[in-house]
C-alpha cells in the first residue's frame, strides 16, 4: 500500500507539471486557455492572468478586475496580490462532465475600469479517481444442463466515470473449465462482456458454478471492480424471451409532464406458464438516468420521474434486459435511446457585468457605459437572442465578445436638458412565441461648467432721486446658470470704471450673492445726471465663466435749488431771506408798455423744477408797473402821471414750478425824471435816505458831481482823440497818392463827425437815467440809445461797466454808499474809448 501511495503521489506531481507546461493562452478574440487536473485543492494555481494580459499588479485593484463564472457555482477566482487564476473549490470532473470526453469550464475576466471582457477556458483534465463498478455486485444466471456449448450469455457491464486511459479498459473472468469470457464491441465502441459456455453442463456433477468477473481501467495504478456471478444448472427451458425491437428510439419535448410514459418496451416468450412470464430490468444505466426514468418490471413502461431539461441533457441511453420465469432463466437485451427536444421555455437572461452609475456630460461619443452578458439556455432558433435599446436616447448597443454587449454613448450629453437616464435594454429570443427580458441601467449625468450665467434682462435701467440716503437700494440684477451645484453658484461684481475722476466703487456697490446694487453716496443731479456701469456675473466653476450686463442709473431731479437772480446784481442780504436790489431810470414821458428793466434769473434744477415765473410782489405805486410772467421784463402798465412819485420801489418774486416751489426776490428802485437836475435831486434825496444817521448829506452830492465830471472828462478826451485822428488823416492824404489815402486798418465807421457828437449829447441829455439805490458804484451805458447814431459791435450778453467797482472805490470815500448809475448808450462810449 505504501508503494502504491508513493506511485500515486509521483503520478499527480508529474501530471501537474505537465499541465503547467501545457498552459496556453490565445490573444485572438481576447481569450485565454488553461488546463488543470480535477480534484485540486482550493486555491490551486490555474494560470497567470496578470502576466498573460499585461496587467500590472496595482492595476488589478485600481481597475476593478474580477472573475465571473458561467453557471451557479464559482469554480475560479483571481488572487488579488499575485494576479493568478486559482481554483475556488475542489472540482470533480465526473460530476460536471459525466458524458463528455473534453470537460471545459468557461469564465470571464472583467476589467471594469476599461469596460473590457476576456474569455477564459479551463479544461478539467481527468485523473484516475474512480474504479470501475457494476450495477449489481452479484448476478445469478440459470442454465439448462442441455445448453449447447458455445452458447453466449450477456453479462452486466461495469461503469467507470473516468475518461481516456483512466476509463474501463478490460474484463477478466475467474478460471472455470465450463465457462470462458468473450468481449464484444458495441455500436459506440463500448465493451460488452459475454459469458460463453465452453463445456456441457452436468447437473449431477455440479449444480452451481461460482464465477468472478473483474473490470480493470488503464490508470496508473490501475483500479479494479468485481461482480460475482452464480450459475445455477437447471432442467431444460426451451425458449428465451425476445424484444420486439432491438433498439427503441423516442423523442420527447423537455416540457413533458412528470409521470408521463415515454416508451414501453415489450418482449415475448414462446413458452407457456412460468417459463413464458417475463420481467424487465436495467442492464446498463447511468446514475443520472436512473434518477430521471423509472422502468416498470412487469409492463416495460418507462415513466418520467422528474422534469427534463434540454440544457442539462439532450439524450439518454438505457439498456434493458428481459428474463423469463423459468427455472433456467433466459434473457434478452434491448437499447432505448431517449432524445430530448428543446422547447422555448427559457427567456433570455441579461446580466450586468459592469456598469457606470455616473457619467460626465462632456464624455466623448463611444464611451462605454455598461457591459452586459446576454444568454438564452435554449438551443437553435429558441436560443438566438436579439438585443435592442431605445432609439430616442443618446446610447447604442455594440457587440463585444461572444454573448457580451456594450452600452456606449452615441452622441453628446447635455445635463441641462436631461440629468438622468434610465436606459432599458431588451432581449428577445427567436422562439414562437418569443420570450423577452429587459434590464434597466440608471445613469446620472454629472455636470460640467459649460454654461455661463445669463442675466434675466439684456440691460437694466433704474431711476434714483437725487439727495438719496447713502446705502439706498437702486435695483437688483439677477442671473441664472443652467449648470448644477458649484458650477451654478453665481456671484456678482462691478466692472472697473471711473466717474468724475473717482473710482466707480466709491459711488455704487453690488452685493456679491444677491446682485443688489446700492448707492454709496448721496447723488446730486446738478453734478451727475446719469451713471453708466457694467455688472459682471461669474459662476463657481473652474475655470469660471461669466457674462456682463449694462446698467444705466438715471438721477432724477428734485427741487432742491431756489431760483438765482442774475440781474439786478446782488446786494447785502436782508435778514435770513435772499434779497436783490438795483436802481433803474425811466423818463416820465414813457408810454404804456415801455421797458424799464428786466429781471434775469436761473434755476440749477431741471424740468419743471427749473421753469420760472415772475410776478410783482410789492410796488410803491400799484398799477404803474407790471412784470412779464415768463420774461421777467418790467414795463410800465400806463404812462406816468405828474402826480406819481419820482422814486418807486418794486419787489419782483421769482418762483419755480417744483413741489414744493422755491422762490427768490429781486428789489428794483425806479426813478422817474425829466431832466438832469431833477435826476440829481432825486439821487441826492435817495443818498440822504441811504446814509447813516448823522452823516452830512453833502457827501452824496459830491459823489454825484464827481461822477458827472468824470463822464465829461471822458467825453472831452474822446473829442480830442477824434480831432487828432482827423488831423492825421489829412496829413496822410497830403503825403500819399489820392488812391492810397485810406487809413489802413481803421474802419471808416469808427470815425464820426460833429453831427454825431450832437446826436450823442442830445441822446445823453434826454435818455440818461440815474438811480441811487446801490452801495456799489456802477456806470452802465445802454446800447439801445445810440444804435441810431454810431455803429456798434453786436451787443454783449451783459453791458460792460466803464468804471469798475474797484476804480470807484478808490476814488470815493468808503463811508457813504454811492448810488448805482446806469446810462443808455454804453456801447457807444465803449467803442469810442476802447
Amino acid at each position: 500500500m505504501c508503494a502504491a501511495g508513493r506511485r500515486w503521489g509521483r503520478r499527480q506531481r508529474t501530471l501537474l507539471w505537465a499541465v503547467l507546461l501545457m498552459v496556453a493562452w490565445e490573444a485572438a478574440w481576447g481569450q485565454l486557455r488553461y488546463s488543470v487536473p480535477e480534484e485540486m485543492p482550493k486555491g490551486s494555481f490555474v494560470g497567470d492572468v496578470a502576466k498573460d494580459l499585461g496587467l500590472q499588479l496595482p492595476e488589478i485593484s485600481d481597475r476593478g478586475v474580477r472573475i465571473l463564472n458561467k453557471g451557479r457555482t464559482q469554480y475560479f477566482s483571481l488572487h488579488g496580490k499575485t494576479g493568478h487564476l486559482v481554483t475556488a473549490e475542489r472540482i470533480d470532473r465526473e460530476q460536471l462532465c459525466e458524458d463528455v470526453q473534453q470537460c471545459v469550464l468557461r469564465c470571464e475576466l472583467i476589467v471594469e475600469g476599461e469596460m473590457q471582457v476576456y474569455g477564459i477556458e479551463v479544461e478539467i483534465t481527468d485523473i484516475n479517481d474512480n474504479s470501475p463498478s457494476f450495477l449489481e455486485a452479484e448476478t445469478e444466471l440459470r442454465m439448462s444442463e442441455t445448453t449447447a456449448p458455445r452458447s453466449r450469455f450477456p453479462l452486466a457491464r461495469a461503469h467507470d466515470p473516468d475518461s481516456g486511459r483512466n476509463s474501463l479498459q478490460s474484463y477478466e473472468l475467474s478460471s472455470d473449465e465450463h465457462f470462458s469470457l468473450a468481449v464484444q464491441a458495441g455500436p459506440g465502441g463500448d465493451q460488452r462482456p459475454e459469458l460463453v459456455l465452453a463445456k456441457a453442463l452436468d447437473r449431477e456433477e455440479a449444480a452451481f458454478h461460482e464465477l468472478v468477473l473483474r473490470a480493470t481501467d488503464g490508470g496508473d495504478p490501475a483500479r479494479m471492480g468485481t461482480a460475482r456471478i452464480r450459475v445455477t444448472v437447471l432442467d431444460a427451458n426451451d425458449n428465451a424471451p425476445v424484444f420486439s425491437q432491438a433498439e427503441y428510439t423516442v423523442r420527447v419535448p423537455e416540457d413533458v409532464p412528470v409521470g408521463s410514459i415515454l416508451v414501453t418496451v415489450t418482449a415475448t416468450d414462446a413458452d407457456e406458464g412460468l417459463n413464458g412470464q417475463v420481467k424487465y430490468s436495467y442492464q446498463m444505466v447511468s446514475v443520472k438516468a436512473s434518477k430521471i426514468f423509472h422502468l416498470d418490471a412487469e409492463t416495460g413502461a418507462i415513466t418520467l420521474m422528474r422534469n427534463l431539461d434540454f440544457e442539462e441533457g439532450t439524450a439518454y441511453e438505457l439498456e434493458i434486459q428481459v428474463r423469463d420465469g423459468g427455472d433456467i432463466s433466459l434473457s434478452d437485451i434491448t437499447k432505448v435511446v431517449i432524445t430530448v427536444t428543446d422547447v422555448n421555455d427559457n427567456a433570455p437572461e441579461i446580466s450586468v457585468r459592469s456598469a457606470l452609475n455616473e457619467i460626465s456630460e462632456d464624455a466623448q461619443p463611444g464611451t462605454v457605459v455598461a457591459l452586459l452578458h446576454v444568454q438564452d439556455r435554449d438551443s437553435g432558433t429558441n436560443g438566438e437572442v436579439r438585443c435592442s435599446i431605445e432609439e430616442d436616447i443618446p446610447f447604442r448597443l455594440e457587440k463585444s465578445f461572444e454573448d457580451y454587449f456594450r452600452v456606449v454613448t452615441a452622441g453628446e450629453l447635455d445635463r441641462e436638458q436631461v440629468s438622468e437616464y434610465n436606459v432599458t435594454v431588451r432581449a428577445a429570443d427567436g422562439g414562437r412565441p418569443a420570450l423577452q427580458s429587459s434590464a434597466v441601467l440608471a445613469l446620472r449625468v454629472l455636470d460640467v461648467n459649460d454654461n455661463a450665467p445669463v442675466f434675466a434682462e439684456e440691460r437694466y435701467s433704474a431711476r434714483l432721486a437725487e439727495n438719496n440716503a447713502a446705502g439706498a437700494l437702486v435695483l437688483t440684477v439677477r442671473a441664472t446658470d443652467a449648470d448644477w451645484g458649484q458650477n451654478a453658484r453665481v456671484r456678482y461684481r462691478l466692472a472697473e470704471g471711473r466717474v468724475r475722476g473717482a473710482p466707480l466703487s466709491s459711488y455704487v456697490s453690488v452685493q456679491a450673492e444677491t446682485g443688489a446694487l446700492y448707492a454709496l453716496r448721496s447723488l446730486d443731479y446738478e453734478q451727475l445726471r446719469e451713471l453708466q456701469l457694467w455688472v459682471r456675473a461669474e459662476d463657481g466653476g473652474a475655470p469660471a465663466l461669466g457674462s456682463n450686463v449694462s446698467v444705466r442709473l438715471e438721477v432724477l431731479d428734485e427741487n432742491d435749488n431756489a431760483p438765482q437772480v442774475l440781474y439786478p446784481p446782488a446786494a447785502a442780504a436782508l435778514g435770513s431771506g435772499a434779497a436783490w436790489s438795483g436802481v433803474e431810470l425811466a423818463p416820465r414821458r414813457s408810454e404804456a408798455g415801455a421797458l424799464v428793466a428786466k429781471v434775469v434769473a436761473v434755476d440749477a434744477d431741471a424740468g419743471q423744477n427749473a421753469w420760472l415765473s415772475y410776478e410783482l410782489a410789492k410796488a410803491t405805486e400799484p398799477g404803474l408797473f407790471r412784470v412779464g410772467l415768463h420774461s421777467g421784463e418790467v414795463r410800465t402798465a400806463r404812462s406816468p402821471l405828474a402826480r406819481d412819485a419820482a422814486r418807486h420801489s418794486l419787489v419782483v418774486l421769482v418762483r419755480d414750478h417744483g413741489r414744493p416751489a422755491l422762490s427768490a426776490t429781486a428789489t428794483l428802485s425806479v426813478v422817474l425824471a425829466e431832466s438832469v437836475a431833477e435826476l440829481l435831486a432825486e439821487l441826492g434825496s435817495a443818498a440822504d435816505e441811504a446814509a447813516a444817521p448823522g452823516e452830512p448829506a453833502a457827501s452824496l452830492t459830491r459823489w454825484l458831481v464827481l461822477a458827472v465830471a468824470a463822464v465829461s472828462c471822458l467825453f472831452v478826451a474822446f473829442l480830442l482823440l477824434l480831432l487828432a485822428l482827423r488831423l492825421r488823416r489829412c496829413h496822410r492824404r497830403q503825403l500819399l497818392p489820392p488812391d492810397g489815402g485810406a487809413l489802413r486798418g481803421v474802419p471808416v465807421s469808427h470815425f464820426v463827425g460833429i453831427d454825431g457828437v450832437r446826436a450823442f449829447l442830445q441822446s445823453y441829455s434826454h435818455d440818461v437815467s440815474l438811480t441811487a439805490d446801490s452801495r456799489k458804484s456802477q456806470l452802465r451805458l445802454s446800447a439801445a440809445a445810440c444804435c441810431d447814431t454810431l455803429p456798434a459791435r453786436p451787443p454783449p450778453d451783459e453791458p460792460a461797466p466803464l468804471l469798475g467797482d474797484e476804480d470807484l472805490a478808490g476814488a470815493l470815500p468808503s463811508d457813504p454808499a454811492p448810488p448805482s448809475v446806469s446810462f443808455f448808450g454804453a456801447d457807444f462810449l465803449h467803442h469810442a474809448f476802447f
